[in-house]
């Protein structure tokens, strides 16, 4: 089984429209289409949806190494908000500490424009290692 693959058994996501598209060693892009079931009372996409996707790219970045590797710690700063079409996470691993590491995922319209910045910290768990490649 490839990470890609891994992830598929996280069912919330893949409810919500996450595709992960690529990982590889402390790096991962998903996306997700915006449809109109994502929209909040306002008409443009519900922050909860913008949240799981970046939680699964930062979840694919930090689990690449093979080690189950849980977030600890999330924050997410939304800067424009987008109501159709996808939105991209692009997260980066900024520190692969073997207990703690700690990455960055950038959320992005389908023009390039930054919709959101989320940052988390993640404790691996030594002992667990995932049956998968990249």
């Amino acid at each position: 089984m490839t990470l890609k693959e891994f992830f598929l058994n996280d069912r919330f996501a893949v409810n919500a429209g996450v595709e992960l598209l690529e990982v590889s060693p402390g790096h991962a892009l998903a996306r997700m289409l915006i449809t109109p079931d994502h929209l909040n009372g306002g008409g443009v996409c519900q922050g909860g949806a913008l949240f799981t996707l970046a939680d699964l790219a930062f979840a694919a970045a930090v689990n690449s190494h093979l080690v189950l590797t849980f977030s600890t710690t999330s924050t997410i700063t939304f800067v424009q908000s987008v109501a159709e079409g996808y939105v991209y996470a692009e997260a980066t691993e900024l520190v692969n500490h073997k207990r703690m590491p700690y990455a960055e995922v950038k959320l992005t319209n389908a023009q390039g424009q930054t919709v959101a910045i989320f940052t988390s910290s993640g404790y691996r768990k030594q002992d667990a290692h995932i049956d998968a490649t990249l």
